[in-house]
């Protein structure tokens, strides 16, 4: 069984959106589990004061740890802003200190097909470093997950199935932000994961609500 994984989203929600179901599965069987944000987003008003910025940041990182908390998890952010990122070369290193200093050994990201930037950033940084990392001999497997902004050409090969519990712990957690409550855009987020769930279900042939996952193309010379 796997002992520690991660979910890395380019911004918060992200992170839980995809990882969220299978993270609540490993926690409550004992495993290590945490939902990592590279960027902080940004305030939709452009002409934010710096107070109200700072007002957003200070209810991102409560959000954070809510929702975290609420899915029986722990958060990471590397706080960073759109145009603050690193180049993909750094932040692939930064990457792969954090997975071997905390032993991962399941890592769950967006997936190629998606017309938003940082999005693309997290795939491809996260899919170089654990392909290095696997390359190094690390025991470190990559899923990608089901984000309604990154479906072009997501073919789900992992089907994982949720209790009734699960479920309710999951929309507990996400609920902890205000976007997905509908209070900063007009996403409907709950309808759309909550309808995907049950989707999902009849196309695996499944009674229970399920998340569906993509695994990443990476050599496994694995006996």
């Amino acid at each position: 069984m796997k002992k520690r994984i991660v979910s890395v989203g380019a911004h918060s929600l992200d992170a839980e959106l995809m990882g969220g179901p299978l993270l609540i599965k490993y926690a409550e069987a004992g495993a290590k589990c945490s939902f990592v944000h590279v960027t902080t987003g940004r305030l939709e008003d452009p002409f934010a004061t710096e107070e109200a910025k700072t007002a957003y940041l200070n209810q991102l990182k409560e959000e954070n740890q809510e929702a975290a908390e609420r899915m029986g998890c722990n958060y990471y952010s590397y706080g960073y802003h759109a145009e603050t990122l690193p180049n993909s070369t750094a932040f692939v290193a930064l990457l792969k200190k954090y997975f071997v200093r905390e032993n991962v050994d399941l890592v769950i990201s967006h997936a190629r097909g998606t017309m938003h930037p940082r999005h693309y950033y997290t795939y491809e940084c996260v899919t170089e470093a654990v392909r290095q990392l696997k390359v190094e001999n690390m025991d470190i497997d990559l899923l990608y997950g089901e984000n309604c902004e990154d479906l072009a050409g997501f073919t789900p090969t992992k089907y994982v199935e949720c209790t009734e519990s699960q479920v309710e712990k999951w929309f507990h957690g996400l609920s902890a932000y205000a976007i997905f409550r509908g209070e900063v855009n007009d996403t409907p987020y709950y309808a759309y994961y909550s309808t995907m769930g049950k989707v999902r279900a009849m196309e695996i042939g499944s009674k229970n609500f399920i998340k569906a996952y993509m695994a990443a193309p990476m050599i496994d010379n694995k006996m």
